[in-house]
């Protein structure tokens, strides 16, 4: 075997040293989800600064000829005896929460781990760490490779750069009232065990920052909280800030401002009252923790989680855990359904022939970013988490599963979105949509998972007038239920609204009780349209009823569990049982009946701006100061429209015919329409009614069809990208 000197001087020159802006994926393997704590570790490739896990890193290695790859394992450190008993009689040490103010703070993450770092060269696997650069020649040692190393270990890894750009939690300003705020006088001294001096609540208390008055919170929508006393000390007596007691640090709330804000001089305030802020540990939820708890409540997660119990670790295929990047419980939600589904399991069956086909990043390749289906149902992360104090050979499986933390997945499917690229809290019916959107864009050329769910609806609109009829069918994925609150079965519902109403805050929480068959029938009840243009008279007037023109392989159904009151508090939790078996047969669209007579096919008058009745729309070659290149009455095309539908993948003049035909009716109509007319040819530019089709009136004829629709897609209207592709 050759000198390991030689070796690495082989390799120098393809050994990089990470810049600013360069992605150095450190934390989780391009294909699968090997980490630097999995066995064998991860490799981060010196060159491309892309990270593989043991099974993989050959196969990078032999697609690319990269052969210097930077190897990282971190080892849990066995837990010190003195740690839960230090031997002297004292307690153990209280675990932190989320939060914590105490002397001295808490042991960090990082200091629970041995990290081991060396380079790697392969395909011999030669091993150089950094004591033996120290012994090499100054050509080696001083140039690129301790260099990477230090830059590869130093550098933020991908997922920790979105985090930090994607943590867009309220941003808090100095309260105005903080630097010169006025503490009374008045020998108060806030002893220990805080409760409400008013009502004697223990919990959600806070205490005013001029005059240390300890009082309770807010009470939230669900009865939950304080009894607002802290609120109308405020109303009584204008002092504006206020600290919650238990956390201290996050949480002080100016009522004047109506918003959390920031107290630069809160240990100052805190001692003022006898508060020293350094000693002081958590002991309290902070408000972001409890709006969490106030969220899980509405949607019963705990009742779901069996809050309270101790739940038994699940290991093996179809049982593999995801872990919350905060607030991703939705999205995990979601995939983990996803792939209780056969056609999405038969997608991600074949994993050795998607990573064959990956793309020179993987990272940025949806198909290959499916690794997420195979990490769930291959059973690879769901064995029990190492812990180094257990013994070797342990007949029982002790901790929490390894569990998948889908970082690189997230970042990919929320890219260019303005909610999925946050760590925000999202709705899972609009993420599921979302990502069906996703599947349909990158399947169009092999099998399409998301068609399990694609069902095509038949609306029936009927003009009140005349009769006539108008069918038109649309694709959809999902059905929306809703809930007809009037059919609650449960009689002590009226009776607890009653309570309520005459000011009875004593009166329980009553949900009420939907019988699923009432919400089906809701469903196919006829709705009236007010502002449907019949093209029978003229008017704006109907009915529409919505059937299943075909049924899906696997219905998704959202009910509407949730309405919202006049002040956007949701009110009406309501409970519905839902049957293990659906009878869908009167759902069943069935077209235009014997005798019935069709509505006329008649455009609608088109959709006009303001200026468009005086002098029309700017013509192919106009500017506004020429009225005389202006045709009059052409429909205008919603651009915003046009850039959803180009986001998706349609070709840009696909997307202004649909817009076009449809007459500006909304982002789903236009998908529709191009749906149904995916075999026409997209390619011909749309001519406009009143302009020239002829040869030189097509103000983009010498422009790039390509770079326009990219500009579109961006979000840009048409004429801006035509404009600016010209100025350049």
């Amino acid at each position: 075997m050759a000198d390991v000197g030689e070796v690495l001087m082989s390799v120098l020159s393809t050994i990089r040293v990470p810049k600013p802006g360069d992605r150095v994926h450190k934390d989780e393997c391009a294909l699968s989800f090997s980490s630097p704590e999995s066995e064998g570790g991860i490799y981060v490739c010196m060159n491309t600064f892309l990270g593989f896990g043991s099974q993989y890193v050959g196969r990078h290695h032999a697609r690319t000829g990269q052969r210097a790859y930077l190897h990282i394992t971190r080892t849990r450190k066995a837990k010190k005896e003195d740690e839960n008993n230090s031997g002297s009689g004292h307690p153990p040490k209280k675990k932190p929460t989320r939060l914590a103010i105490i002397e001295g703070g808490f042991d960090v993450e990082q200091e629970l781990y041995e990290e081991d770092v060396k380079v790697v060269i392969l395909p011999d696997r030669q091993e150089v760490t950094s004591e033996d650069l120290g012994t090499m020649p100054d050509v080696v040692r001083e140039r690129q490779v301790s260099l990477s190393m230090s830059g590869i270990m130093a550098a933020d890894s991908v997922s920790h750069t979105l985090q930090v750009q994607q943590w867009d939690g309220e941003v808090r300003q100095e309260s105005k009232h903080a630097a010169n705020l006025k503490q009374l006088d008045n020998g108060v001294k806030i002893p220990p065990g805080w409760r409400c001096e008013v009502c004697d609540l223990q919990e959600n208390i806070w205490m005013n920052l001029t005059d240390g008055k300890v009082l309770c919170g807010r009470r939230y929508f669900d009865g939950s909280g304080g009894n607002n006393h802290a609120l109308l000390h405020f109303q009584e007596t204008g002092y504006p800030l206020a600290v919650k007691l238990g956390t201290i640090t996050p949480d002080v709330y100016s009522y004047d401002e109506d918003d959390m804000v920031l107290d630069s001089k809160l240990p100052e305030h805190l001692a003022h009252f006898g508060i020293n802020m350094m000693t002081m540990e958590k002991t309290e939820r902070t408000m972001t923790e409890l709006e969490i708890a106030v969220n899980q409540r509405v949607g019963e997660w705990e009742v779901i989680q069996e809050s309270g119990t101790t739940l038994k670790p699940l290991f093996g295929p179809g049982v593999t855990g995801m872990k919350n990047l905060g607030n991703s419980c939705y999205l995990n939600s979601v995939m983990q359904v996803l792939f209780t589904v056969p056609d999405f399991q038969s997608y991600v069956s074949n994993i050795d022939k998607i990573i064959d086909e990956a793309p020179s990043d993987p990272t940025q390749d949806f198909k290959t970013q499916a690794k997420l289906g195979y990490g769930l149902l291959s059973g690879e992360y769901s064995k029990p988490a190492p812990d180094p104090g257990d013994e070797i050979g342990a007949s029982e499986p002790r901790g929490d599963q390894v569990g998948i933390a889908p970082r690189m997945f997230k970042a990919l499917v929320g890219r260019g979105h303005p909610e999925f690229s946050t760590n925000r809290q999202q709705d899972a019916q609009e993420f599921l949509l979302h990502f069906i959107n996703m599947v349909e864009r990158n399947c169009r050329s092999g099998p399409n998972p998301s068609e399990a769910f694609r069902f095509l609806v038949e609306e029936k609109i009927v003009c009140q007038q005349s009769q006539k009829a108008k069918y038109t069918q649309r694709v959809d994925y999902i059905v929306q239920l809703p809930v007809p609150m009037d059919q609650a079965a449960n009689t002590e519902l009226k009776e607890a609204e009653r309570r309520r109403e005459e000011g009875d805050s004593s009166a329980p929480t009553v949900r009420a009780q939907i019988p699923f068959s009432a919400c089906m029938a809701a469903l196919s009840e006829p709705e009236m349209l007010t502002d449907f243009w019949s093209s029978a008279v003229q008017a704006k007037t109907s009915a529409t009823t919505t059937r299943f023109a075909s049924f899906p392989d696997h219905l998704v159904i959202q009910i509407k569990k949730f309405t919202f009151g006049l002040d956007w508090v949701p009110k009406k939790l309501v409970s519905i049982d839902v049957p293990d078996t659906l009878d869908l047969s009167g759902l069943r669209a069935t077209g235009q009946q014997p005798g019935e007579e069709l509505l006329p096919e008649v455009a609608p008058p088109p959709l006009m701006t303001p200026d468009v009745e005086v002098k029309g729309i700017l013509g192919s070659h106009g500017n506004e100061d020429d009225d005389s290149l202006y045709s009059p009455l052409l429909p205008v095309l919603d651009d915003s429209t046009v850039s959803q539908l180009c986001e998706m993948g349609f070709p840009l003049e696909a997307c202004r015919k649909a817009v076009y035909y449809t007459g500006n009716t909304g982002i789903d109509a236009a998908m529709n329409w191009i749906m149904s007319h995916m075999d026409d040819p997209f390619s011909a530019p749309l001519v406009l009614p009143g302009s020239s089709s002829g040869p030189g009136t097509t103000p983009t004829e010498s422009l790039s069809e390509e770079h326009l629709a990219t500009i579109v897609s961006m979000g840009f209207s048409r004429d801006q990208a035509t404009k600016a592709l010209r100025a350049t």
